[in-house]
């Protein structure tokens, strides 16, 4: 049956757009950029706490672990709540993990401060998400969506050659310190700028119904058409150029530090402009009848195809290839889109966190295990790590990817059709 929509406020300016977005898009430049600085201050984590791959990745992955775990109570807070409210809290606790986290001093500490980063953070993308579901229009849902991505992956630009300069001049403590200091002022933005959300004329769901939403949700069949790329895409895609894209340049392409962040540089910016022209190309083809879940599949293919010629070890045109990976994987996130505009407005909430917990736990299993399969392998005589295990690990995923291809363009489950 088609899918039923919640009334609100269905026109678009882009001074609405500025007031009720551009702070969600702040929030999500904050998690983008914490989710990729490791890449940066590892070699530091390293050297100063002697951590092994399979250490560096679970550190990294608690991030994941922690973002994943809250997904489902959020998607409750923000159909109950709102986004700002939410939001405005939850930024917050990410502020404190980064003081922690400049604080540690062993694995242990560092990596509870790296999991009140993840919780803090788990609901800047999918806030934004639901300021869009509750502000405008369903049709412009993907480009707004590629909007706010394409600003809030700006932060993978802090993240690398901006990032190290700071490492460099105040160390990794301070860098960390002074990120928790700009997400304080983030969340204040949040709290103080954006309007409440416009009422739906409907008295609020009891909480166990809320919850029991969830299962509308996870057993529609378009929701697990798009569950798979979405977890092995975007998943890996984000694991990868998040810690070990800077160990594959080092240790398989041989650059030294400085051009490791330079790369990683050209990467976030790719990142950025691949996100908001997503956005765009959604709309533009959808005028000439191209859908939703097409775009998302071609994404995929293109990104998938890229992450090839990196399993293959082509060094040569490496810097290319992770130009291209960057800019397609994110692509795939418009899946979210997809259920905004299949799932009634009530709904869109877990509908999306429905969707991250898979992704945020797919992505927490991809950095782990790929430092798992990395440490099969002794280490090079440069102390680098082995190229023959960045080829398997790597390899492995881009398997994964397939099948999740395969299914989504088998499925005929469609957009505004529930069984």
């Amino acid at each position: 049956m088609p899918a039923e929509k919640a009334a609100g406020p269905r026109e678009m300016s882009w001074r609405l757009v500025a007031i009720v977005l551009l702070p969600f898009a702040a929030a999500y430049f904050m998690s983008v950029t914490f989710r990729l600085i490791n890449a940066v201050i590892a070699p530091d984590l390293v050297r100063e706490l002697e951590l092994g791959a399979r250490d560096l990745g679970f550190l990294t992955a608690t991030y994941f672990l922690a973002f994943a775990s809250f997904q489902m109570p959020l998607g409750v807070l923000l159909d109950r709540y709102g986004a700002r409210r939410v939001q405005a809290c939850l930024i917050s606790v990410a502020a404190l993990g980064a003081v922690l986290f400049s604080l540690g001093t062993d694995l242990a500490a560092l990596a509870l401060g790296r999991g009140l980063i993840g919780l803090g953070v788990s609901g800047a993308l999918m806030a934004g998400y639901k300021q869009i579901s509750d502000w405008f229009p369903l049709e412009k849902a993907p480009l707004l969506y590629g909007l706010v991505m394409g600003l809030g992956s700006l932060g993978a630009l802090v993240a690398t050659a901006p990032a190290q300069a700071m490492v460099d001049w105040v160390g990794w403590r301070g860098l960390l310190a002074g990120l928790a200091a700009v997400t304080v002022a983030v969340a204040l933005s949040i709290l103080l700028i954006p309007p409440e959300r416009p009422p739906t004329g409907e008295p609020p769901p009891s909480l166990g119904r809320q919850i029991g939403g969830f299962g509308l949700i996870f057993r529609d069949a378009l929701f697990w058409r798009v569950a798979p790329i979405t977890i092995v895409c975007f998943g890996a895609g984000t694991s990868i150029q998040g810690l070990w894209a800077a160990p594959w340049l080092s240790s398989v392409a041989g650059l030294d530090r400085a051009a490791v962040a330079d790369q990683l540089f050209m990467m976030a910016l790719a990142l950025a402009v691949g996100s908001a022209l997503s956005g765009v190309l959604a709309e533009l083809v959808r005028r000439i009848g191209v859908g939703l879940l097409d775009v998302v599949g071609a994404g995929a293919l293109l990104f998938m195809t890229a992450q090839l010629g990196i399993v293959l070890g082509w060094v040569a045109a490496s810097p290319w290839l992770w130009i291209a990976f960057s800019a397609c994987y994110n692509v795939v996130s418009l899946s979210y889109a997809a259920l905004s505009q299949h799932f009634p407005g009530a709904y869109s909430g877990r509908a999306y966190t429905g969707l991250n917990v898979l992704a945020g736990a797919g992505a927490f299993a991809f950095q782990f295990a790929i430092g798992a399969i990395i440490e099969l392998w002794p280490r090079m005589p440069t102390g680098g790590f082995n190229p023959a295990a960045f080829q398997v690990a790597f390899g492995a995923v881009l398997a994964l990817q397939a099948a999740a291809v395969a299914w989504l363009f088998m499925s005929r489950a469609r957009i505004g059709v529930r069984d």
